[in-house]
């Protein structure tokens, strides 16, 4: 039996409980609110968010240092000396992360690592199913296990729509004249993941819970898609109503499982509350 240990940033939103249970050692990403800078998942996003409010801020990401992943790499080979560490990346080119991990991993012939090109759930939904992936195959070698996980990674579908694009803005992912204009016109922009990028593709109108279910069906009508499952992700404040809305359109949408994320402070910080995001893997 090969032994191999999955690795991913907390930008992931794998929640604690489920890494632990799938194995997965999560490195953490970082949020700055005013002068204070916490690890990612250090607070309960409503508690960040509320943190902002009174100070009168919009808080500030940045990604994983090499000491980050130092700690972690050297964690976990301590504990398990003849493993083999599979670094499965947030996307590399909107953060600093991959390349802190090529830096933390010179000198370990044991750490192996790809870029999803993925954030959030995208990366999350790559993560647990590669974990999954090795529960059910104990014997597979790292090299099979990246390769398959590489795959998937490149059929998966992720989108969210924002719930305040003032966030964007101060992230720097929204210009102010798109921010005006979509602010008075009521508009809601799709954003995807596209070639590793945050991409604008599509505007919507209207409220949240018509936004909600008008990505899913611009990302289902992308093509066949595998109805096995849908992860859906809310951020703080997203009303229980428009929950309750996704799930069932996710049914008619025929997927048989449907797991719920709620995101860390880090994609809190880039989405703004009231957001909402799904991912799910395109058909082989």
């Amino acid at each position: 039996m090969s032994e191999i240990v999955i690795i991913a940033e907390s930008g992931s939103d794998v929640p604690a409980a489920e890494a632990a249970e799938l194995g997965i050692e999560i490195v953490p990403m970082h949020v700055s609110i005013g002068q204070k800078t916490i690890d990612d998942g250090e607070l309960p996003p409503a508690e960040m968010l509320e943190e902002c409010r009174q100070l009168g801020v919009l808080p500030r990401t940045s990604g994983c240092t090499p000491g980050d992943f130092s700690v972690v790499l050297d964690r976990v080979h301590a504990e398990h000396p003849n493993a083999q560490i599979l670094y499965i990346a947030y996307s590399a080119v909107t953060t600093c992360s991959y390349e802190s991990a090529r830096t933390a991993a010179e000198g370990r012939d044991y750490v192996h690592m790809f870029d999803t090109r993925h954030v959030t759930i995208g990366q999350g939904f790559v993560v647990t199913q590669t974990a999954r992936h090795l529960a059910e195959n104990p014997d597979i070698s790292v090299e099979e296990l990246m390769a398959w996980s590489e795959e998937l990674a490149s059929r998966v579908r992720m989108g969210f729509v924002p719930g305040d694009l003032g966030y964007l803005r101060a992230g720097g992912r929204l210009s102010n004249a798109a921010f005006v204009g979509a602010t008075l016109l009521r508009i809601k922009p799709i954003i995807e993941l596209i070639e590793g990028k945050l991409v604008a593709t599509k505007k919507l109108r209207g409220n949240m819970e018509k936004a909600a279910i008008g990505l899913m069906d611009h990302m289902a009508l992308q093509g066949d898609y595998d109805t096995d499952v849908v992860y859906l992700l809310h951020s703080a404040g997203l009303p229980d109503s428009i929950q309750r809305a996704a799930e069932e359109h996710a049914r008619e949408l025929g997927f048989k499982s449907i797991r719920w994320y709620e995101s860390h402070n880090v994609i809190t910080s880039h989405c703004g509350p009231g957001s909402f995001a799904l991912a799910f893997a395109g058909a082989k």
